[in-house]
């Protein structure tokens, strides 16, 4: 018959499985970081070549496909890494179901380098793709942060996956600002969409400052106070300023391509430094368990000369002293008494506790992630029953969190409690 002991081995042992696949998981969202921003720059480079007819970037476009592809092929080396066979891994359903899609979108993106290529595209029609398969890269990375386990870890990858949803609403913006200047005209629709994606950088960056602390914290205002965000806040002023219709300098498309260039540059520094940090808290938990582990079977094998008797374990459990004291009358002759017993249920009440405060913090960290899931939802069913844009959605959703002094998730749960009643709803249509 089993001891507790041996089931708090167990349970270590579970414990260290689940950190070794966070580990897998972290080094494979550092990887996912690195291709995103390749496709970023591919994406922009993309836009250009198109929008010039071809003139303009087509070196540096085939460069930026080069390089993207070099990266793609670690990625997909990642995903072979993770455990796929026994269906252990938690939250796996989603976490593959998100890669099953991202695999669609990267087998795709040859065929859409070749009609870039071929200026078989407008400018719109290929941004829109990079930034679809861009999306879907982000949601493994969420996913990866829903699914942690650990407390610390997930609010490391809570930090880093805001960080990166908020540099990619900073490369979108890029592509709009340079869109409105080159064209020469203010247009209201670009407008909105530009403050849209400023005010949802802003959200972005706030949850990773609420989340990440100490150095990487420091770097990321020392970047943000560089004179990139000055410059880029004097051309927003510029953009979004000016009458609907009104004329707009063409000449400052590239300058606002480079200043938004250069930010984004300084925010992969970041963005690399969170994903270090990352792999640096995998291997420090899965030491500290993997210690815990063998210090657990050292005590086990010292037992295994003696067996606890029922008046010991008695002893721990119900006949306790009011002075704490186990009594001396119940201690075995080969001294495998309640002292003994009581170390053993020491360790189990510890590892109880351990998990317990883990639990408590892992929902608090969690409550992030389930805010967005709620906002996201909310969105989506706007769009699909007021024919809404997402940005049109959003702002709604603010406009009324804000008019009714509320928070955005309330209003985003009002929004859903109300599905059945949105026209064209059917009963249990809202995923």
């Amino acid at each position: 018959m089993k001891s507790a002991l041996e089931f708090l081995v167990a349970a270590k042992r579970c414990e260290i499985h689940g950190l070794d696949q966070l580990a897998v998981t972290s080094q494979l969202v550092g990887s996912i970081g690195r291709l995103v921003h390749l496709l970023q720059k591919e994406r922009g480079a993309s836009n250009i070549f198109l929008g010039s007819a071809g003139a303009r970037f087509g070196e540096q476009r085939q460069r930026r496909a080069a390089e993207s592809v070099e990266v793609e092929a670690a990625v997909r080396a990642r995903f072979d890494e993770l455990e796929t066979d026994s269906g252990r891994l938690s939250g796996g359903v989603r976490l593959f179901s998100r890669i099953a899609y991202v695999l669609h979108g990267l087998d795709a993106l040859p065929e859409l380098r070749a009609r870039i290529a071929k200026l078989a595209l407008p400018p719109a029609q290929a941004t829109a793709a990079f930034t679809e398969l861009i999306a879907g890269l982000l949601a493994v990375v969420f996913e990866a942060a829903d699914t942690a386990s650990d407390p610390v870890i997930s609010r490391a990858l809570v930090a880093l996956f805001n960080f990166m949803q908020g540099k990619e609403l900073a490369g979108q913006e890029r592509a709009t600002g340079a869109t409105a200047f080159a064209g020469g005209r203010a247009d209201a629709t670009l407008q909105q969409r530009q403050l849209h994606l400023i005010e949802a950088q802003d959200r972005c960056f706030q949850i990773f400052s609420d989340f990440t602390e100490g150095d990487i914290l420091a770097y990321w205002r020392t970047v943000e106070a560089c004179g990139e965000m000055a410059e880029l806040e004097r051309l927003r002023r510029v953009l979004c300023t000016a009458p609907a219709g009104g004329p707009l300098d063409p000449e400052l498309s590239d300058a606002w391509y480079d200043c938004c260039t250069r930010r984004i540059d300084g925010m992969k520094a970041v963005e690399d430094k969170l994903a270090a940090s990352l792999q640096s808290l995998c291997a420090a938990k899965s030491a500290e368990a993997h210690a815990d582990l063998n210090d657990q079977k050292a005590f086990l094998d010292s037992l295994s000369a003696g067996v606890p008797t029922p008046a010991a374990s008695f002893a721990v459990f119900f006949d306790k002293p009011l002075n704490g004291e186990a009594p001396q009358a119940l201690i075995a002759a080969d001294g495998f008494g309640p002292q003994l017993e009581r170390s053993i249920l020491d360790m189990v009440q510890a590892q109880s506790r351990r998990l317990q405060a883990m639990s408590d913090e892992l929902n608090a960290v969690r409550g992030a992630l389930n805010e967005r899931k709620v906002i996201e939802r909310a969105k989506g069913l706007l769009m699909a029953h007021k024919g809404m844009t997402e940005d049109q959605a959003y702002k709604l959703l603010r406009q009324t969190a804000m008019s009714q002094n509320r928070r955005l998730v309330e209003v985003a749960e009002a929004t859903l409690s109300l599905a059945d009643f949105l026209p064209g709803a059917r009963s249990g249509r809202v995923v």
